[in-house]
This record gives C-alpha cells, sequence and structure tokens, in this order.
C-alpha cells in the first residue's frame, strides 16, 4: 500500500547564515528542496510550508532563561549578554547570528507540526530536512544546535503513542536526545556514531545504557573511522530490526545526518548515498509511523544529494 507522505519545506529556512567560515550552511536546505522540485519528488508528497514554533512549544523541553535570552540576543546587543552567552554556551560554535530565534522558530515548528500530523494519522511518513539538531540541551546550545526540535517532535508524539524509537545515522552522537530521556522507557534511543579520539561530543560508548526505568533503553553503537556500506548495513540492519521486535514502537524518529557520507568536510565515515538511503529504506520497511529528519552534513552538494 502506497504510504501518504508530509513534505515540510520553508522557503526563508536557506536564506540564515551562521557566519563566514562557519561549516552549518542553512543554504543546503533551499539546494535540497530544488532537486525535490526538479526530479519530480513533490508530486509523490503533499507539501506543507510549516508552522513557526512559539516559545511555548520550546519550552515544552528547554528552559525559560534559555529560550527567553535566544529570542532576546543578536548581534548587536550581544555585548550585553555576556555572562549568559557563557552560561548558555552560545559563542563559538553556536554564534549568534540575525534571525537565530526566527531560524530555531521555522525548523522546531516543522518537526512540531510533522509529530502532529502522524498523530492525527494525515501522513504516515514525515519529513523535516531542516530539523535534527539533536546536540541541543535542556539549558544550552551545542554542537551547532540550539533548540532540540527533536525531543521537542517526540514529547508531543507521545501524547499519543506508548513508545516512540528514535534512531540517529548522523555521525555524532545524538547526545542530546539521549540524555532527555535517559530516565524513560517511553522512548529508546539507538546512535550509530564516530567515537574515540576526542570526536565531538565525546559521549556515547557502549556502557551509556539508560538509568531507572530507563535501564537498557538506551542503545550506542561506537563505530571507527572509515567504515562503509556493507559494514554498517551489517551492522544497521540486525541492531534495528532486534530493537524493533524486542520494543514494538508505534512510532519511529530517523535523524538522517549526511555527516557520515565519505568526503564530508567534518566527517570519517566512508558511506556512499545509496549505503544511507538503505538504512532509511530499511526503518521505512516496519511500516511504522515515521518522522525523518535532517542533521549534521557539511559539504552542501553531497547532503543535498542524500536528501
Amino acid at each position: 500500500m502506497a504510504k501518504t507522505v508530509a513534505y515540510f519545506y520553508d522557503p526563508d529556512v536557506g536564506n540564515f547564515h551562521y557566519g563566514a567560515g562557519h561549516p552549518m550552511k542553512p543554504h543546503r536546505l533551499a539546494l535540497t528542496h530544488s532537486l525535490v522540485l526538479h526530479y519530480g519528488l513533490y508530486k509523490k508528497m503533499i507539501v506543507f510550508k510549516p508552522y513557526q514554533a512559539s516559545q511555548h512549544d520550546m519550552c515544552r523541553f528547554h528552559s525559560e532563561d534559555y529560550i527567553d535570552f535566544l529570542q532576546r540576543v543578536s548581534p548587536n546587543n550581544m555585548q550585553g549578554f555576556t555572562k549568559s552567552l557563557n552560561a548558555f554556551n552560545v559563542g563559538d560554535d553556536c554564534p549568534v547570528f540575525p534571525g537565530l530565534f526566527e531560524f530555531c522558530s521555522r525548523y522546531t515548528g516543522a518537526s512540531l507540526q510533522g509529530a502532529t500530523q502522524l498523530n492525527n494519522k494525515i501522513c504516515d511518513i514525515a519529513i523535516n530536512w531542516a530539523g535534527g539538531l539533536h546536540h541541543a540541551k535542556k539549558f544550552e546550545a551545542s554542537g551547532f544546535c540550539y533548540v532540540n526540535d527533536i525531543v521537542i517532535g517526540i514529547l508531543e508524539l507521545l501524547k499519543y503513542h506508548p513508545r516512540v524509537l528514535y534512531i540517529d545515522i548522523d555521525i555524532h552522537h545524538g547526545d542530546g536526545v539521549q540524555e532527555a530521556f535517559y530516565l524513560t522507557d517511553r522512548v529508546m534511543t539507538v546512535s550509530f556514531h564516530k567515537y574515540g579520539n576526542y570526536f565531538f561530543p565525546g559521549t556515547g560508548d557502549m556502557y551509556e545504557v539508560g538509568a531507572e526505568s530507563g535501564r537498557y533503553y538506551c542503545l550506542n553503537v561506537p563505530l571507527r573511522d572509515g567504515i562503509d556500506d556493507q559494514s554498517y548495513k551489517h551492522l544497521f540492519q540486525p541492531v534495528i530490526n532486534q530493537v524493533v521486535d524486542y520494543y514494538q514502537p508505534t512510532c519511529i524518529v530517523l535523524q538522517c545526518g549526511a555527516d557520515s557520507l565519505g568526503c564530508d568536510r567534518l566527517g570519517c565515515f566512508n558511506l556512499s548515498i545509496r549505503g544511507h538511503g538503505e538504512c532509511v529504506e530499511y526503518v521505512k520497511s516496519f511500516n511504522i509511523p515515521l518522522l525523518v529528519l535532517g542533521g549534521g552534513g557539511y559539504t552542501v552538494r553531497n547532503v543535498a544529494r542524500c536528501w
């Protein structure tokens, strides 16, 4: 049976700039959308211009102080926020740039709306390539991520779904999502990532398994440099098969960071676009409602082709 796919795209989201020389380039979203149009993929999906998330939406996970700061800070007034910039880890990797809060509002709103549509059975698969910013924490920014749209989307899904499975194939460990749901069995987190040699964020070894009610509902698959399609597939498919069989999720959230591709500016894996896509296809084959999100990816032309 053909699946109904909802695709969320905000025409303005690609116009934000983290600043000169910064590896995160929202422009990749406009390139991705251009391919969606020119390949005619939009004909197979329902295309939505997404809702913009409010401060209230963001505070479902983040602290009010932190979200209030994101809303108020700008390149023109940041001198007056020195203490807050340090406290909230905003500055180097996570710079203050024009329209910062609006950018967060746009990518978070799309993930939230995707979750709502899955809850209401409007679609079987919801896609938001602007989302997947998995490093953001309750009280701080981290690793190019300010607002954790994934956690906010999962909290929405939990209103209707007893068990949500989160799968992360970005090269970096999905630390922000893991931390948010570390103590609960309502969300199982599974992350495949590079681990070791001080690789960011430095977390995600095999012994991080969850705690309290969430003990053994957190699974990390730490990997070394250079993993290729074949090796990745031989790990990914049996692990995910076992997890789905055991956990019986009623909804899946898949973070598709494209920095696990070969030739990524910040990555060191060797996946092809086909190998990356096969992971997504495999998750889709379970016929469980699916929220598909973006994430990392720093060689822009490859990110757009991948997504």
